[in-house]
């Protein structure tokens, strides 16, 4: 019942608390720095999800563990990434853009990608997928909350201003119980996968960083934009991952493909945190320009 019910109103409130610190100037980024924008848009909708295909077949992954992985892959970035952009000490106006972007575009993109990729890793063993159902979720659940928060921003700002800051603590707070909650209702089949998935996640959490970096040098793009969207390129949002596998699976509780997103959400602090510090201490020291 806390999954089913509690989940997409916490993804909803999460996102809400994104739009609630953004702009309408945010998304005008992507015309007037275009190169950093469009590079980090890009990486994410197409390169990020190449990268965990990749991975999960040299992995050997397959059917609904592998469709769950790329459902992961598959979700935007969330609050998080801006958090850990700012640990990290990139460019977290250029990470908050880029969440907001995909995140809406994802409302498009996500519906066609699943369906797709059920078909790909289950063959007749994947459920039925109904992109219309999936994607209204998605603006439900993840676009609408968005703007809710943008115009309140941009009609009430004194108000967005006042609650913004304690929202941005409730949305982590919500995150982390959902995760917890996820665990502890799921403690067999979660410990079960943990030994195999865990390697696997955070393998993939560092090749995406590296990955994003490498892609950022390429580019051009140096420094502080770099480091942003290496970790737009690492840090998925789980609790949409999550959301969309029960979606999908329609199942009560923690969906079989959702375990992926469950076990990265732990994953993801034990792997960042610690890269980001050594990244934010090589860019102190000169490099990554």
């Amino acid at each position: 019942m806390i999954l089913d019910i509690g989940l997409p109103l916490a993804l909803a409130f999460i996102m809400f608390s994104l739009g609630l610190g953004l702009h309408f100037a945010d998304f005008g980024r992507v015309l007037r720095l275009p190169k950093p924008a469009l590079t980090g848009i890009v990486a994410q909708l197409v390169l990020l999800p190449l990268v965990a295909y990749a991975l999960i077949a040299a992995w050997g992954f397959a059917g609904g563990m592998a469709f769950g992985i790329m459902l992961l892959a598959f979700s935007p970035g969330g609050v998080t990434s801006n958090m850990l952009t700012k640990l990290a000490g990139g460019t977290v106006a250029l990470s908050i853009t880029l969440t907001a972007v995909v995140s809406l575009l994802s409302v498009l993109t996500l519906p066609v990608l699943v369906a797709w990729a059920a078909v790909h890793f289950m063959g007749e063993a994947a459920p039925e997928i109904s992109v219309v159902k999936v994607g209204v979720a998605m603006f439900l659940i993840t676009a609408l909350p968005v703007f809710i928060g943008l115009l309140i921003r941009r009609y009430a700002s004194g108000f967005a201003s006042a609650i913004e800051r304690g929202c941005e603590i409730v949305a982590l707070i919500l995150f982390v119980l959902i995760v917890a909650a996820a665990i502890a209702s799921n403690w067999a089949l979660l410990t079960e996968s943990f030994a195999r998935l865990g390697p696997f996640l955070i393998v993939l959490n560092l090749v995406l960083l590296a990955v994003g970096i490498g892609l950022a040098r390429l580019m051009g793009i140096a420094g502080r934009d770099g480091l942003a969207i290496a970790v737009e390129m690492g840090v998925q949002n789980a609790t949409v991952g999550i959301t969309i596998a029960n979606i999908v699976g329609a199942s009560t509780g923690l969906s079989e493909f959702a375990v992926p997103s469950a076990v990265y959400g732990i994953c993801m602090y034990l792997v960042n945190i610690p890269a980001l510090l050594v990244l934010r201490r090589v860019f102190a020291q000169g490099g990554l320009r």
